[in-house]
């Protein structure tokens, strides 16, 4: 890797940005998300091409910190310069979503939003309007369990600042008057918002990165870039087109046994859509015993349990984001209703074993979709 560094605004600059390029491109065999489990396959696993074995050939991976976490963009081997700069120009947009969809700047379209919904009809730019009608119809789907309004109860409950308590009942039930969705009014006629009473505030934790990716895949597509992957925190996925050095084409995400890192449970290819996972495995605190997750249920104010992780492959990394903290918060029975209501949508949950393992439910998997192992 290249000794050289740069500038944030070298990177913005034709040959400068390819330069400064080499010092974030990386040769990665396999990245884990240790608070989810998930795993990316970014070079050739057990089943790459035999050519591409071997030419020991790997994927180049770009990376940007945005929205607290690394976003990270991987072409084929085989991408040229231009690929490379392309991908750099279109990771730019992640930092300029944040800046509208953050609730910790000041000067956030979603904090104006927030502060003067209340107040009557606030105008939305054209994207995020459309980001919060989806964020509408998951709540419906979904039965109430994805709930953008819930920033209240993470706060009572100390995970707003990562710092987990236990709140009082009266806590709890004065924040629940804060939350609910059908406290939110939509105009798509006049592109606005308003809140049908005071403390709604919204808060896009649970489908922003998602969104973010499927705009920087929109850009990619517009830039001539067909085949990536991209992930955000390593928790949700956009796969679009294939990984050429995978052999049956498509990209590679594995899903790890929260119990033992080192194993996989099952892997899934993606191509042309999304995956995320959702779990608590670092967000978390005990209290008498007990182990309480950042996922709250924002219908009855308390955290979800009984599940170690959901994951959701869907069609957009907004879906997929949202939806699985939805099917976290549903559980086993919850997320089969939904996923019997919507055939496009693929679910995989973990949950405790009786003899300590985790247990997995698959729903709408074909066979040729993914493939349970132990590795």
């Amino acid at each position: 890797m290249s000794s050289s560094r740069h500038s944030r605004r070298d990177f913005l600059r034709g040959k400068a940005a390819l330069a400064a390029a080499a010092d974030v491109v990386e040769a990665v065999v396999e990245t884990a998300a240790e608070a989810v489990g998930v795993a990316v396959d970014q070079q050739l696993g057990g089943t790459g091409s035999p050519e591409a074995k071997r030419r020991g050939l790997r994927n180049l991976t770009l990376s940007r910190r945005a929205m607290a976490c690394d976003f990270e963009l991987t072409l084929n081997a085989s991408a040229d310069e231009n690929a490379v700069a392309e991908g750099m120009a279109a990771l730019d947009l992640v930092e300029r979503l944040e800046d509208q969809l953050t609730v910790y700047r000041e000067h956030s379209e979603l904090i104006s939003i927030n502060r003067q919904a209340a107040g009557g009809p606030v105008e939305v730019e054209e994207r995020l309007f459309a980001l919060l009608e989806l964020c509408g119809r998951i709540h419906a789907a979904s039965d109430g369990a994805f709930d953008p309004t819930s920033g209240p109860l993470s706060r009572v409950w100390g995970f707003y600042r990562r710092e987990g308590r236990m709140p009082s009942p009266e806590e709890i039930d004065d924040a629940l008057q804060r939350v609910g969705w059908r406290h939110v009014e939509l105009d798509p006629a006049n592109q606005t918002i308003r809140f049908s009473r005071d403390g709604i505030e919204i808060n896009l934790n649970s489908s922003g990165k998602g969104y973010a990716l499927d705009r920087v895949g929109e850009e990619l597509t517009a830039r001539g870039v067909a085949d990536s992957l991209m992930h955000g925190g390593r928790s949700t996925l956009l796969a679009r087109g294939d990984n050429r050095l995978q052999a049956e084409g498509g990209w590679l995400a594995g899903i790890r046994d929260p119990l033992r890192p080192e194993r996989r449970l099952a892997e899934i290819v993606l191509r042309d859509e999304a995956l995320s996972t959702s779990g608590s495995g670092t967000q978390f605190f005990e209290h008498e015993g007990r182990r309480y997750g950042h996922l709250i249920d924002p219908r009855t104010g308390w955290p979800a349990a009984g599940l170690y992780s959901a994951t959701v492959v869907a069609p957009t990394a907004g879906e997929a984001d949202a939806l699985s903290t939805a099917a976290s918060i549903l559980g086993v029975e919850g997320t089969q209703r939904l996923c019997d209501r919507r055939p496009g949508l693929r679910a995989l949950l973990l949950s405790p074993g009786n003899e300590g393992d985790a247990v997995i439910h698959a729903f709408n998997f074909n066979e040729s979709d993914w493939r349970p192992r132990s590795r």
